[in-house]
């Protein structure tokens, strides 16, 4: 007598194994690692895909172990580019705005909101640098800490 059943028996089960699932997701940083994943293949963009999304996940499980080296998209030199490219005249800094817009869109994550000489809207390259380095590897960083 299926047809009497209420679908209501069904709904507090799935609602919570759906929230179990997103918690799961968040949790692992899933969502994150898939990113990440997804950045370097179409910015490296590998002869071998497959083999280079094994080689940077063994490289990550490394670097989770020895909390050194975390596969980033982006390095320094590219750092110190959109650092130039925000500051064309040269004059040795940016904006509070333009950095804060800078680490996003790097994809930089826990990066210092307020950096040494925020309070003059005056951030310099070392800082830049600094910030965007620490919160790439906080973006890189794509698994969950034991």
């Amino acid at each position: 007598q299926l047809h009497n059943f209420k679908m209501s028996h069904f709904e507090v089960p799935i609602k919570l194994k759906s929230n179990d699932a997103t918690e799961y997701l968040i949790k692992h940083r899933i969502q994150d690692l898939f990113n990440n994943l997804t950045a370097q293949l179409i910015y490296k963009r590998p002869d071998n895909p497959k083999a280079f999304l094994i080689e940077t996940l063994e490289k990550l499980e490394k670097a989770r172990t020895l909390n050194v080296n975390y596969p980033c998209l982006f390095d320094e030199t590219n750092i110190r580019s959109v650092f130039g490219m925000l500051d064309p005249t040269g004059v040795g800094y940016i904006s509070l705005k333009q950095y804060y817009e800078a680490m996003v869109t790097l994809g930089a994550i826990d990066f210092d909101a307020n950096p040494y000489g925020a309070d003059v809207d005056q951030v310099n390259l070392e800082i830049f640098i600094r910030e965007a380095k620490r919160g790439l590897i906080n973006s890189s960083a794509t698994f969950y800490e034991l």
